[in-house]
């Protein structure tokens, strides 16, 4: 009979799972009068990244995030402007963790866990949303579709 070994790495998705995208709902209630349409725009989202992807083409993530807005906007006949664009990116990058994902996480590198990440999204010269929230201390590595990247090794 053979054990199999415990899991000591976990790697975790980035938007939607540690970091909350309906922070996002005030934009799209404002150009589209309904917050179910951030839903319908992160659905598209995640499937244009990830066509890209293994397609082997690289574009950021905010970059096919502000398309994504532009052809939903085109299919519901709603006027989108560079400020929405740019309002767009913004929020992206300034999307706040869940609210129960710093405890969570404290409790698995308590547990001797080792965490890292995997997300559509490339680095961010403006800085890495996990160190806007303060997640990053958890994470040894972040793996993107654009390369990886050595964050601050928790300790």
């Amino acid at each position: 009979m053979s054990r199999t070994a415990a899991p000591n790495v976990l790697v975790f998705d980035v938007n939607e799972t540690l970091l909350d995208i309906d922070s996002l709902e005030p934009l799209f209630i404002r150009l589209f009068g309904n917050k179910h349409v951030l839903r319908e725009w992160f659905a598209q989202l995640v499937l244009y990244s990830q066509a890209l992807t293994l397609a082997k083409f690289y574009a950021p993530y905010s970059q096919i995030g502000v398309g994504a807005l532009r052809m939903i906007a085109k299919t519901r006949n709603a006027a989108i402007g560079e400020s929405d664009d740019e309002e767009l990116r913004s929020r992206m990058r300034d999307l706040p963790a869940h609210s129960e994902v710093p405890a969570a996480l404290q409790r698995l590198t308590e547990a001797g866990f080792r965490l890292a990440t995997l997300t559509n999204s490339a680095p961010d010269p403006q800085g890495n949303p996990l160190e806007r929230t303060g997640l990053n201390r958890y994470f040894e590595r972040m793996f993107t579709v654009q390369r990886s990247t050595k964050i601050q090794a928790r300790t």
